[in-house]
């Protein structure tokens, strides 16, 4: 017996149910959670907790006839099978539910529904760390997964504690708000304020002489925060909006970020707890250490399992007990919340056909199925992006996984249209590739002249977009996408991965004394030093496109003498512009090799013999440019963040500069 049927049994047993924190202690007991450990969870009293566990266990004693306790709770009922009458107890007390409570599934799921499907340890972490002094969470998924729903109960959970709870969507704001930073914080505030129920004292707080986000802050910290007695749970829904207007994007994500590092040092900000809330990839040029999506918990919320399917049936009042009809509707549609329910509601609310789950699956890729207007709308949206709508279509129409241009990748795994594995993309689920294999066809009046000429159109615009203008290495957003998909392959395969961080010293004295234009062509020597140190071409002409692969810039694949033997490997590489005057190496190699190139690299730029020449400063390492480079090499697990390697490189390149420049350090 599993412990949702222990808690179903006890549901259709008691006139009145379960509470949700009688739910909550029985499922934590199972587990084998002590009363404190349930307590700091939930945020309730041990004392409380312990009376909800004495009344459990003489509920289970009065059901089960026998005594029931925390000692022997699971040992005594996980070996018993279910019997005949108790599986008939929980189809009629499901049937009853149903009958009077079926809900059409729009928008987030009720907290008093009885369709909302746990999905453990999500819910329970999420509670624990909203209680965490100035916290972030971080919930990613794609649009009709649940991210509401997840809201909904904890901002329920956080009003139970005591606090103050606001939900924020980007979406309703007005275009004009994004016209300027000033405009979209003052917006930001006011909102803040009225939902708080406090009085808007902009004026009183907004300093032109220091800026929009100074401002915020202050706004936040002398007069929000302090006004309210409990801490304030802040949810930023559909941050994704933010990213068609990167310039306020750039200004306002580290602002978040600062607010979390502030916590950390002033009291105050640690009433804030921020929730973020978001559905894809973020392309916006952050740097690691200002980007608010690398800190927190992260929250993924990932497909139905089979059981919770068909949990989730018996809900309805369906006996999918054996799991056939479970396994039917999956290979169709997997395990997508959304259109599971859908599914359900048809089967379950009207007679006849609709109750035929056959007939609905052979219904549900064509223009009379249940799914029909929700796959319009991607329909409609793909035709608007003719180059998302062409990516989709490779894959949906391939017999194998396929490599795509991560950025519209990402796109797509957004909108929940593609399973994303490393960098192998396949159909989210059948339903998909059945329905958009026909949909998403070129016209026949679209000749090959002007699809080729359309391709190599997008192919120069892609380029750009990845590529850095003056250095043509790539680009700091490119190079954020690429260290997540290749660490995602360093831990399916086992094999470490090295980054090096290139910085070049005094290098905003030399553009002082030299001139910006010098400047740019010392950047442009050294950054193709770099690429001749790794082998790398500096020119687009690597840049190729064709249907099923694409060959980025500034990656490739070469050959390298070990020092410590004369193995030959091939090592996958990136070479990008990280900042202004510092550059990143990213490689599928070891930390001999990466101190190798390191070293190379360090005694090329040195040999360019770049002169400066700084009156009044001594202590210089040389008389010429040089430059500091830090190295960190890991062999990452799958739940390696990008930022730990990132952050270790950071450090060595620090340690670099402090121990007198002009040398590479291991992290």
């Amino acid at each position: 017996m599993t412990i949702d049927e222990v808690v179903l049994l006890l549901k259709a047993s008691q006139a009145t149910g379960l509470t949700t924190l009688q739910e909550i202690v029985l499922r934590s007991l199972w587990e084998g959670k002590t009363y404190t450990d349930i307590a700091l969870a939930t945020q309730h009293g041990e004392e409380q907790v312990r009376k909800v566990a004495a009344n459990l266990w003489q509920l289970l004693s009065n059901f089960w006839k026998e005594p029931i306790n925390k000692s022997n709770l699971r040992q005594n009922l996980e070996n018993r099978l279910i019997s005949q009458a108790y599986k008939q107890l929980i189809r009629e007390f499901h049937r009853t539910a149903t009958a009077i409570s079926l809900e059409f599934p729009s928008g987030p799921v009720s907290l008093d529904s009885r369709f909302y499907i746990f999905r453990p340890p999500i819910e329970e972490l999420a509670y624990a760390e909203i209680a965490v002094p100035g916290s972030v969470i971080r919930i990613k998924a794609p649009k009709k997964t649940g991210k509401s729903s997840l809201i909904l109960r904890l901002l329920a959970h956080a009003a139970n504690q005591g606090f103050n709870t606001v939900s924020l969507d980007f979406q309703q704001a007005d275009k004009v708000v994004f016209t300027s930073l000033d405009k979209f914080l003052r917006w930001f505030c006011a909102n803040l304020s009225r939902e708080l129920q406090l009085e808007p004292k902009l004026n009183d707080y907004w300093d032109e002489d220091m800026g929009s986000k100074v401002s915020c802050s202050i706004y936040f910290q002398r007069y929000l925060l302090p006004a309210l007695e409990s801490p304030l749970v802040l949810v930023l829904n559909e941050v994704d909006w933010l990213f068609d207007y990167p310039e306020i994007a750039s200004e306002f994500l580290p602002l978040l970020r600062s607010w979390y590092e502030q916590a950390r040092r002033t009291e105050i900000w640690q009433k804030l707890r921020l929730v973020l809330v978001y559905s894809t990839e973020i392309f916006v040029p952050l740097k690691l250490s200002q980007s608010p999506f690398n800190i927190g918990l992260p929250i993924k919320l990932f497909p139905f399992t089979k059981e919770q399917v068909q949990d989730l049936a018996q809900r309805h009042g369906l006996d999918w007990t054996d799991g056939k009809d479970a396994e039917r509707l999956m290979a169709m549609v997997g395990g997508h919340p959304y259109l599971v329910r859908l599914a359900l509601y048809h089967l379950v609310s009207k007679g006849g056909l609709e109750r035929d789950l056959q007939q609905l699956l052979q219904q549900a890729p064509t223009a009379t199925g249940i799914y029909n207007e929700y796959l319009n709308r991607y329909l409609l949206a793909l035709r608007d992006e003719p180059e998302l709508s062409t990516a989709f279509s490779q894959v949906i129409n391939a017999e194998a996984d396929v490599k795509l241009e991560p950025s519209l990748a990402h796109k797509l795994q957004s909108l929940g249209l593609i399973n994303l594995e490393g960098d192998r993309c396949t159909p989210e689920c059948e339903l998909y590739r059945l329905y958009f294999r026909d949909k998403l066809t070129v016209t026949e009046n679209f000749s090959n002249a002007s699809f080729e000429r359309l391709k190599r159109e997008n192919q120069q615009l892609r380029v750009l977009s990845i590529l850095d203008e003056l250095t043509q290495l790539a680009n700091r957003r490119y190079f954020q996408t690429y260290l997540q998909i290749e660490l995602q392959r360093s831990a399916r395969e086992g094999t470490p991965i090295s980054l090096i961080l290139c910085d070049i010293d005094y290098f905003k004295i030399y553009n002082k004394i030299y001139g910006i234009s010098a400047g740019d062509k010392c950047l442009q020597k050294i950054a193709n030093t770099i690429c001749n140190c790794v082998n790398l071409p500096i020119s687009n002409s690597s840049i190729s496109y064709a249907t099923k692969s694409i060959e980025y810039p500034a990656t490739n694949t070469f050959a390298i003498t070990r020092m410590a033997d004369s193995k030959i490997e091939n090592i996958s590489m990136l070479a990008a512009r990280y900042g202004g005057e510092e550059f990143a190496i990213l490689t599928q190699a070891d930390v001999t090799v990466a101190m190798y190139i390191a070293e190379h690299i360090r005694e090329q730029v040195k040999a360019l013999a770049i002169k400066c020449d700084y009156p009044g400063m001594g202590g210089l390492p040389a008389a010429v440019l040089t430059v500091s480079l830090g190295v960190a090499s890991i062999i990452p697990t799958v739940s390696t963040e990008p930022a730990n390697l990132v952050h270790a490189a950071e450090k060595a390149l620090h340690q670099a500069k402090r121990k007198g420049r002009d040398r590479v350090v291991l992290s």
